[in-house]
């Protein structure tokens, strides 16, 4: 049974617990203009049967959530990105303490905006994930001192022809992760921003096998 929140974690979010056990939680984070509903089909495609939480970002740009500002298209506000990712990893401990979830095996899957807030927080609150799904992740910000990624996977899909986040973009990311110590599986998809059939099922693929 869905459980839909108002705000008693400090964010407006959705919870749908496991249908069996031995399945890791899946945090989904939204991309700009989506809402805590927006991916929990895709939630459902990567992991059949596994626990989402899906919070709604708090930031509001032009009317559309996000989780942190950005000053221009691709130029992030850092000091409200620290802050923010700071916010959300309290909540997910938060979480997983209020619905019985294994803090342990929490893995994040987000798209665009979300898919950049999970970047932020393996470099700076690593200790919140133990895996990521990225789609579409460019690099949110480069700490002052990487952390120890090791032990930790990371699949990143990009597309080709993505204008908003050029292939180089995802490709630095990819580099810092690996720096950090992450085993990071980088998959390629021809087209450009949205969410392509083939990168759910490659991404699918790759959860299930034990990352």
């Amino acid at each position: 049974m869905a459980v839909t929140s108002p705000n008693p974690l400090g964010f407006v979010h959705r919870f749908l617990p496991a249908e069996a056990p031995g399945l890791p939680t899946l945090l989904l984070l939204h991309g700009t203009g989506g809402d805590e509903n927006d991916l929990l089909d895709l939630g459902k495609a990567l992991v059949p049967g596994a626990a989402l939480l899906s919070p709604r970002g708090k930031v509001l740009e032009n009317g559309q959530a996000r989780f942190f500002r950005r000053l221009a298209e691709g130029v992030f506000d850092l000091e409200d990105l620290e802050y923010r990712t700071g916010e959300l990893a309290d909540f997910a401990a938060a979480a997983c303490q209020a619905y019985g979830l294994d803090a342990a095996r929490l893995t994040a899957a987000g798209y665009s905006n979300g898919a950049n807030m999970a970047a932020s927080l393996l470099l700076l609150r690593p200790g919140t994930l133990q895996s990521a799904v990225l789609f579409h992740a460019m690099v949110p910000l480069v700490p002052e001192n990487l952390p120890d990624l090791r032990g930790k996977g990371v699949f990143l899909a990009a597309g080709k022809a993505d204008r908003l986040i050029p292939p180089r973009e995802s490709e630095r990311l990819a580099g810092l992760l690996e720096e950090a110590g992450a085993a990071v599986r980088l998959f390629w998809q021809p087209g450009g921003h949205g969410l392509d059939r083939a990168e759910i099922e490659a991404a699918g693929d790759w959860l299930r096998g034990g990352a």
